[in-house]
């Protein structure tokens, strides 16, 4: 015999010994029992994970939570998962100078389809952009542009910036992976003028990717926030992120994209810092950013 346990999204098969003169009411008692005893224990690790998480459920991944004020986060890392993805950037070369105005980007991308629908469990309940995946470039971690070709052009004021890359699922979650981004620094305009950058590149850095913008109708109700690291990590003991959103500090201790739910029509902020164990504030010309992003009913 066999009952379903559906409390948690989960199948418990509970077999019991088949008795010839065991009446049905005794062993519905004895299942009824045993399925008890196990939503006891699943209770128990979900009050076991602390006054400040939850135990949720998005689409079939369960993840930790955090809740304060109304608001929830809620990691999630079941994205279709593309390891073999590649993006280089073939010019501007790291380093180089170019002519003032606009400046050519020019990639080589493989094992990953610009303008196609990523798909999987969260494309139907996030704002997604309509021409599918693409790369977001970023510039001195200014919001990002987004575009669905290997080649195009971008005005850039004179100077010298920071340029980040990476790949982009539909839904505007970035790919994470070493293979998936480039960082460097390009000179627009004149060298000798351009203002000295103070980046050292290989510190740790933080930049903002997600939200932006405006969200209307069901894409206000879930809000993926998204940032991108370079040369950290992140871990309960060690770096941690920590996000205001609309005067409410959550610590994050895992590179992952986040849902936020309970946010408020209207403005919305997000100050995000690349913090040490300690949560001092990591040095660093990016480790630091405030967005406003506006929902809408």
């Amino acid at each position: 015999m066999s009952e379903r346990d559906r409390t948690n999204g989960s199948v418990i098969l509970l077999t019991l010994p088949f008795i010839p003169h065991m009446k049905a009411s005794a062993l519905l008692v004895s299942s009824a029992m045993l399925l008890g005893l196990a939503a006891c224990d699943t209770a128990k690790q979900q009050q076991d994970s602390g006054t400040n998480a939850t135990v949720s459920t998005i689409s079939g991944s369960t993840a930790a939570a955090m809740e304060k004020n109304g608001l929830r986060l809620t990691p999630f890392t079941d994205s279709p998962k593309m390891p073999e993805a590649l993006m280089q950037l073939k010019s501007p070369a790291a380093g180089s100078a170019t002519a003032s105005g606009s400046v050519a980007f020019d990639y080589d991308v493989s094992n990953f389809q610009l303008s196609k629908m990523t798909g999987g469990v969260h494309a139907g309940e996030m704002a997604t952009a309509e021409k599918g995946q693409h790369i977001h470039n970023i510039v001195d971690n200014e919001p990002y542009t987004a575009h669905y070709t290997t080649e195009f052009t971008k005005p850039i004021a004179d100077g010298q910036h920071v340029v980040l890359s990476f790949l982009s699922r539909s839904y505007h979650e970035s790919l994470k992976h070493r293979g998936a981004y480039d960082l460097r620094v390009v000179t627009v305009g004149n060298a000798a003028a351009a203002k000295p950058l103070n980046a050292d590149l290989t510190a740790p850095h933080m930049f903002y990717s997600r939200p932006k913008d405006t969200y209307s109708g069901a894409d206000a109700k879930k809000v993926m926030l998204d940032f991108f690291l370079v040369n950290t990590t992140l871990s309960p003991d060690g770096n941690k992120v920590r996000a205001t959103i609309n005067g409410t500090e959550f610590m994050i201790d895992q590179w992952a994209p986040y849902m936020m739910e309970g946010l408020p029509a209207g403005q919305n902020t997000v100050k995000l810092e690349l913090v040490d164990a300690n949560g001092t504030m990591i040095p660093g010309p990016f480790n630091s950013v405030t967005r406003t992003f506006t929902l809408q009913p």
